[in-house]
Formats: structure tokens, sequence, C-alpha cells
């Protein structure tokens, strides 16, 4: 009689410390996703002052380009790094370098949109 009932309690632990662990992983992963979208935010945030300064207004797209691409270093980085983390947590098996190269084209199109948004929104040349 003892042994289904310790079998029982074993499967029960068994079973609990598998959902804890499970539990635990979602909140890595949530955690993960939420600094990266504050990563996201910040970045975007720190391009938006860029584009909404006075002295862009005679600058050429490729000039705006290059002052983008410098812009914000610390902002861009906690970003790449947060995205970074974040798709190591959701996709452990799949290669640093690919989640690498994700970031960073996430850092690169925020900077093209936000130069084509400074394109389209330009006065028009006299």
């Amino acid at each position: 009689m003892r042994m289904p009932t310790l079998g029982a309690a074993l499967v029960m632990m068994t079973s609990a410390a598998m959902m804890s662990s499970v539990t635990a992983d979602d909140d890595d992963a949530k955690g993960a996703r939420k600094l990266a979208q504050q990563g996201r935010d910040d970045y975007w945030h720190c391009l938006a002052r860029e584009y909404s300064r006075d002295s862009n207004q005679g600058m050429t797209e490729q000039d705006f380009g290059r002052s983008v691409a410098g812009a914000c270093p610390s902002e861009r980085q906690y970003y790449r790094v947060t995205l970074l983390d974040y798709l190591t947590t959701q996709y452990p098996d799949i290669d640093a370098g690919a989640h690498l190269a994700t970031a960073n084209r996430a850092v690169e199109s925020a900077q093209k949109d936000i130069v084509t948004a400074f394109v389209k929104h330009r006065p028009p040349a006299k």
C-alpha cells in the first residue's frame, strides 16, 4: 500500500517542480520581452528627439542618416543587448550570431525609418 502512495507523491512533486520551472521560464521570457520593448521605446524616443532638432532643417538625407547613425549610442546599445537577451531566451537553440544579426537589423531598421520620415516630412527645396 505504501508503494503506490509513495509513487503518487513522487509524481506530484516532480510535476510541481516541472511546473515551477516552466513558470520561472515564462517569467524570464516575459521579463526579457518587457526589457526589449523598453529598450526599443527608449531608442525610438531618442531618435525622435534627434529628428525634431532645429539644426536638422538644412541637412541632406545622407547627412541626416549619418547623424542618426551616430546618435543615441547608449540607447542603441541597450536596445541591442535587451533584444539579444530576449531572442536568446525565446529561441535558445538558435545560434547567438543569428540573434545578434537580428538585433543589428532591428537597430538599422529604426534608423532607416527615422531617415525615411525625415525625407518625407522635409519642406520642399526652393
